[in-house]
């Protein structure tokens, strides 16, 4: 059955059958096809296209078939274009002609619209609390790996000591904005298409705001044009879920490094480790290799997305068929890897003494132009006295500590005896206790700041 098999004769070629059928990936839009369709069933009560008789009988013909896919039963054939059309056929085998009254009023084009919308309003608060989670994961870190001292790089090259809590909860405020933004999408996805027809409106007195209401949207759509060619939720889901794979990324880009016998600042448990083929000794941080590479792979569906978005014109084409699988394959993917992310992390093991043997000298270089400072010395002129000390401590093959005094005062002579205790990491974590610096009191503050976040209102689903 065609919705549309009036207008044509003859047979769909059977390759362009093969190409024009969406089915394979829109049945998931299934139980939220029915959904619309009994929201609307009801709706078309009030202007008198259907009697409360007649909707009642759509109501339940529609609410079987969707006990049936809960159930996980797919009755669908292969004369089925798209999950629109499985539905009413299934429709009038189980109430006959009546079925065709349900789709007064409304095309698929604002059907798909609303099935789509309907379906991130299910699937997003789900990976809202995965990304939560993770999140939570991470402040588990910062409190249990309190005190621990690593080294802090810029460009990869040691810069300043840091606190590992520090690091843990760099990346969790990055993935707080990555919550916000999800909300944000959230929220501009409850919007309801529904009754805006092909493009020009239902020409039926439809009560949309009712209607929103009935499927949990938060409004109506304010024009019919617009609403049945929007996708940019679709592309501020794909833009949130690329950019959530960066951040995860980036992280775990990090881990692998500080898992390298080069580092050695922590391992991964076996659970979320795998070995070789050939080599006996070998632990591979797989997880967080596929995190890396498939962050690529949700920046290529949002390219995609957009790419396709770019050319059309106003109204509905086509092209949109091709708006969901990008986004499925997006939430399937995040599915995977926020529990993944939030296992390995809870359970790697961090190897303090190392994270602390690491630390070199010279990053304690800004410390001694802050030493300078405090005796009245501009900081340009600290900042580049400094710099002739480290340079001078590696034309003598020494350690910086072991430059002898009487080499730091031919470089300044503002330079005293004291200017040794400035050698210690720990000395230099407390001195950044402004609000969001290492210091072991404003980390305490960032940790109780991170719980209120998480804390805070949950986005309804």
């Amino acid at each position: 059955m065609k919705l549309w098999s009036g207008r044509l004769s003859g047979s769909m070629d059977e390759t362009f059958a093969r190409l024009n059928n969406s089915l394979p990936f829109d049945r998931r839009l299934a139980q939220v096809d029915v959904l619309g369709s009994i929201a609307w069933a009801k709706a078309l009560v009030e202007p008198g296209v259907l009697t409360p008789e007649e909707a009642a009988a759509i109501v339940n013909g529609l609410q079987s078939i969707l006990e049936d896919f809960k159930s996980g039963k797919e009755p669908f054939v292969e004369s089925d274009e798209d999950i629109h059309t499985a539905v009413e056929r299934l429709l009038s085998e189980r109430i006959g002609s009546l079925a065709g009254k349900l789709h007064t009023g409304r095309s698929r084009n604002d059907q798909v619209a609303t099935d789509f919308r309907l379906w991130l309003m299910d699937a997003l608060p789900h990976l809202a609390v995965l990304l939560l989670e993770l999140q939570a994961t991470l402040i588990a870190r910062a409190e249990q790996d309190r005190g621990i001292l690593l080294p802090g790089y810029t460009h990869f090259q040691q810069a300043q000591p840091i606190l590992l809590s520090h690091w843990w909860l760099a990346h969790f405020w990055a993935l707080q904005r990555d919550r916000e933004r999800l909300a944000e999408a959230l929220r501009r996805t409850r919007k309801m298409p529904l009754g805006s027809g092909a493009l020009a409106g239902t020409a039926y007195p439809i009560d949309r705001f009712a209607l929103a209401q009935d499927l949990g949207f938060d409004a109506p759509s304010p024009n019919s044009l617009d609403a049945v060619s929007d996708r940019d939720f679709a592309a501020e889901v794909l833009f949130w879920a690329a950019l959530t794979g960066v951040h995860m990324s980036r992280l775990a880009e990090a881990l692998i490094l500080y898992t390298t016998a080069e580092f050695g600042f922590l391992s991964l448990a076996d659970a979320f480790s795998t070995g070789s083929s050939l080599m006996p000794q070998k632990k591979n941080p797989d997880p967080l290799e596929l995190v890396r590479s498939k962050s690529g792979l949700l920046i290529g569906r949002l390219t995609g997305l957009l790419a396709m978005l770019k050319g059309l014109p106003s109204a509905y084409d086509k092209d949109l068929q091709d708006d969901k699988p990008p986004v499925f394959e997006a939430v399937d993917l995040l599915e995977l890897l926020l529990p993944v992310m939030s296992g390995l992390i809870s359970t790697l093991t961090v190897y303090p003494e190392r994270t602390r043997a690491a630390i070199g000298w010279p990053v304690m270089a800004t410390d001694l132009a802050d030493y300078l400072v405090g005796r009245g010395v501009p900081f340009r002129q600290a900042h580049t006295a400094v710099a002739q000390a480290v340079s001078r401590a590696e034309a003598l093959g020494i350690n910086l500590p072991d430059l002898p005094l009487g080499e730091w005062q031919k470089i300044h002579l503002a330079f005293g005896e004291d200017l040794f205790a400035v050698f210690d990491p720990e000395r230099a974590v407390r001195r950044r206790s402004a609000y969001g610096g290492t210091a072991p009191q404003a980390v305490e503050e960032q940790i109780r700041l991170a719980k209120m976040t998480l804390e805070g209102p949950r986005e309804r689903g």
